[in-house]
């Protein structure tokens, strides 16, 4: 069955999407495909954070998404994106792929928001789109382990550069601290010479590959 007629049957209990919804998957899968070998100030990279009921993926469901767009090293709060998954939750993520474009993401501990976002998008819109994924809860302290040289969490690293938002457990809130983290990994990338999205996958994988030796 392909993403389609799943979409349109209302897999799931989601109910069938308007030709808005509809449209919106068309012109993004037909966007050509990221380069990730673009240097990271010439690239767009889109920061998402979710909220949900609570913290179990087996029991709890994602209430709300928020990306951020940092486009060539420039971060401007104002292109942003936030919205609640309900009523419409295939709007809502239909959406959501419009905002990112085929561009890599970035979110701080993927095994929790990439894993609720790759349910959702199979439950609601019928497939799981192919992205280049980043997770600074792996890559921040391998780049910086001079502040923090374990996996800490969000208000650790907040702490560790001295970053304030508008609003804490809020998913554009805590969506914007990710985006100043991630302007911070840039710079320090570019610094050791890991120049593109594709060279983060790979300091991001061999910290994955360490960490389960050790």
């Amino acid at each position: 069955m392909n993403w389609l007629a799943k979409l349109m049957g209302g897999r799931d209990g989601a109910t069938s999407p308007d030709t808005n919804v509809l449209q919106t998957i068309a012109d993004w899968k037909a966007l050509p495909a990221c380069d990730p070998n673009r240097p990271h100030f010439e690239a767009r990279y889109t920061i998402v954070n979710t909220e949900a009921s609570g913290l179990n993926l087996d029991h709890d469901t994602l209430l709300s998404v928020a990306a951020i767009g940092l486009n060539e090293g420039i971060l401007t709060p104002e292109n942003s994106f936030y919205a609640a998954l309900e009523p419409h939750p295939a709007a809502t993520l239909a959406e959501l792929l419009r905002f990112a474009g085929k561009e890599p993401l970035v979110v701080f501990n993927a095994g929790f928001n990439r894993s609720m976002l790759e349910r959702a998008f199979d439950t609601h819109l019928g497939f799981v789109p192919e992205l280049i994924w980043l997770d600074l809860f792996i890559l921040l302290p391998t780049l910086f382990p001079d502040r923090i040289n374990r996996n800490a969490r969000l208000a650790d690293w907040m702490e560790a550069f001295d970053i304030e938002t508008f609003q804490r457990h809020h998913a554009l809130g805590d969506a914007f601290v990710i985006a100043q983290l991630m302007l911070a990994a840039q710079a320090r990338a570019l610094a050791q010479g890991v120049s593109t999205p594709r060279a983060l996958v790979e300091v991001e994988r061999a910290r994955r590959q360490l960490q389960r030796h050790t």
